[in-house]
């Protein structure tokens, strides 16, 4: 549900050219920064009030919650500021061609001046996830990609590409209104009361530890798709960059239910370890994995003989077309190693151990997956799909060492 909104804005904007879905594009992949600053609050606080709902403990996983929405908000301000008054520098840092710079600057100054909702969506979620609740996780992104998909084409026709931005704005800020409702009813779980919001230093050291880890994890992986994206537009090729950009959308749309499984395996394990049942916890991430991998073996076929109707469907520009069915055809080999490597990074989150995937993370990614790609792709003159085969590499890579570190089991004796 969440890629979902990408992929809807890229198919009512390609009608609008390459430039218009480039500006999406490079903007999103600058946006995975405000994402992994998302995922990495919510992971924390999601670890967090699992662990406190496997002690037995509501109201303490209700007053992690509150104060997770003080760190939200605080960090919000700050994203939003800087997003909205560099956002031609941003697209202009991300290699845009002139032309794409002034059709996409408005578009970009409205998606970060959103960035409330993105977060807040992701770490409400987080929340719902931590005390057991995944269904209102759901529903809340089902009502707010409900509305994006009712208003983009209808403000994509009168303002254009910005029409785009405020739609998904509007979308997921009915999400949020969703979630603040149930947590406002107080019929769960988590309750909210107000003295749970004053500010506690000990739960806001905590979280932001936590926080910190898992985002330092995501942010290092982000700047490595930015690298990416900015080597793939340093050929100053529009097509192929918006080529790749429709071929990620699609790819994350058909990964992020191998990432709900992911979550899930994540809130189980921060509850049995809570529960003083590391043998299930385990467990459950065995279960998880063996699901995740059935379930992408089946992608992976999907990618490789029928995929090109999938991108006709989202964009026909045969430039663009040409390009994307590159990168599916082969980022998809991987698929597999990526499904399982999710369930065990996610696992560790869920454990409040952060640390060991970020360290993995960061010698794959950075001192891996930069070189590689680089030497790929303007070393040896392989052009973008020298990054695609960078990028397969590297993922699987990653998936092995994670399973290797899993097995030896520390996670199990993480303290929270």
């Amino acid at each position: 549900m969440e890629s979902l909104f990408g992929i809807v804005d890229i198919f009512f904007v390609g009608r609008l050219g390459q430039d218009a879905v480039s500006s999406v594009g490079l903007t999103e992949s600058i946006l995975t920064i405000v994402f992994s600053v998302a995922i990495g609050l919510s992971m924390g606080t999601t670890a967090m009030v699992a662990r406190r709902v496997g002690e037995k403990n509501p109201e303490g996983a209700s007053r992690a919650a509150a104060q997770s929405l003080i760190i939200c908000l605080v960090l919000t301000v700050v994203i939003s500021v800087a997003g909205s008054l560099l956002a031609p520098h941003i697209l202009r840092l991300m290699g845009a061609v002139p032309s794409t710079i002034a059709i996409g600057t408005t578009y970009t100054r409205l998606v970060f001046a959103g960035t409330i909702v993105i977060m807040l969506l992701y770490l409400i979620n987080g929340i719902f996830r931590g005390a057991g609740n995944a269904a209102i996780a759901m529903w809340s992104l089902w009502i707010a990609n409900g509305c994006n998909v009712v208003l983009c084409p209808i403000l994509v026709h009168f303002y254009g590409l910005p029409g785009a931005a405020i739609a998904t704005i509007i979308g997921r800020g009915i999400g949020v209104c969703y979630q603040l409702y149930h947590l406002s009813r107080g019929s769960g779980v988590v309750r909210f009361a107000r003295h749970y919001f004053r500010p506690d230093g000990e739960i806001i050291r905590g979280l932001t530890k936590l926080a910190w880890n898992v985002m330092t994890q995501f942010l290092i992986g982000s700047a490595s798709w930015i690298v990416m994206t900015r080597i793939i537009a340093s050929f100053k090729d529009t097509a192929a960059t918006a080529g790749y950009q429709v071929s990620i959308r699609i790819l994350l749309f058909f990964l992020l239910p191998a990432w709900g499984m992911s979550n899930a395996a994540a809130t189980l394990v921060g509850q049995n370890l809570g529960a003083g049942q590391p043998e299930r916890a385990e467990k459950s991430v065995r279960t998880a994995s063996i699901y995740n991998a059935g379930f992408m073996l089946i992608i992976t076929l999907l990618f490789l003989f029928a995929a090109a109707p999938i991108v006709r469907f989202i964009n026909p520009d045969p430039d663009v077309e040409k390009f994307s069915l590159n990168v599916l055809h082969i980022v998809s080999i991987g698929y597999v190693f990526y499904g399982v490597g999710m369930v065990l990074t996610n696992s560790f989150n869920g454990a409040g151990d952060a640390r060991t995937p970020t360290i993995i993370n960061l010698f794959c990614c950075w001192a891996f997956q930069i070189p590689l790609a680089w030497t790929l792709a303007i070393g040896l003159k392989m052009g973008p799909e020298g990054v695609f085969w960078a990028i397969l590499i590297t993922e699987t890579t990653i998936s092995i060492v994670s399973f290797l570190v899993f097995r030896r089991g520390r996670w199990k004796k993480v303290k929270v």
